[in-house]
């Protein structure tokens, strides 16, 4: 059911351990996405996400990297639509759980405007 896997990962990484188990169970791709604010940090998310990369190899799971510049919530859901993904992984802060923070909440943005089933993992 589920082919392709679009996680979304912050510095945090707090959903990644769930989504490798998810992933394997469900033998999917896996595209880890870092979304920043400016060009300028693309280099450090690249270079991060690269060690992701080189430690889940050295576990046999391979996973293809991918670095944009956005507002997190739209990206997400842009990059998803472009590269026909099966299923979203959002890790969250619980900070959707109050009215002020439902406004702030990527997770709760990315549930909203996906164009495919969202698993969020707190």
């Amino acid at each position: 059911m589920f082919r392709k896997v679009l996680l979304a990962l912050d510095h945090k990484q707090e959903p990644l351990e769930p989504a490798i188990s998810f992933v394997t169970f469900c033998g999917a791709d896996l595209t880890l996405l870092a979304v920043v604010p400016s060009e300028g940090e693309i280099p450090a998310a690249e270079s991060w996400l690269g060690t992701v990369q080189t430690s889940l190899a050295a576990r046999n799971i391979p996973v293809t990297p991918l670095v944009r510049v956005g507002q997190p919530a739209f990206t997400i859901c842009d990059v998803a639509d472009e590269l026909n993904m099966d299923l979203i992984i959002v890790g969250c802060r619980g900070t959707g759980l109050t009215e002020e923070g439902m406004a702030e909440s990527v997770s709760v943005r990315v549930i909203n405007l996906a164009p495919c089933p969202v698993l969020v993992i707190p």
